[in-house]
């Protein structure tokens, strides 16, 4: 074994404590918005679903309505709107960063942090509209 692979060796951590790593605000934006994205490939299907079960009949209508006033479909569809809100909001971020700004890492970490605090402000807002 040459010198070169025993310095590696010694150099990987043996234990890897996950409860430890803090991850900086850019990178939880950036997996978060990820989450979002797949959160609302699940929730097109469940919002086509409801959209075509409406448009059924009047009777559907109103059985779709009903829905609705029960609290796990209002908390779905907060969970929807905050999950489209999310995206959108670091979808606009991200947008800003491929133009080429907020790209040093101080505006990144700013923006993101700001990003984050919008989207929690955006789903509090879609929390009172849904109830």
């Amino acid at each position: 074994m040459e010198q070169s692979e025993q310095n590696v060796k010694k150099q990987r951590p043996v234990h890897l404590d996950l409860q430890t790593i803090r991850f900086p605000a850019t990178a939880i934006a950036s997996i978060l918005h990820r989450v979002s994205g797949v959160i609302m490939l699940f929730a097109v299907g469940i919002l086509i679903w409801l959209l075509n079960e409406s448009l059924a009949s009047p009777e559907s209508f109103v059985g779709v309505q009903s829905l609705f006033d029960n609290f796990v479909v209002k908390f779905i569809i907060w969970g929807i709107l905050t999950a489209l809100g999310y995206h959108l909001i670091v979808g606009i971020r991200h947008l800003v960063m491929d133009a080429g700004y907020w790209e040093e890492l101080s505006s990144g970490v700013a923006s993101a942090k700001v990003a984050i605090a919008l989207a929690v402000v955006f789903s509090i807002i879609a929390g009172i509209w849904v109830w």
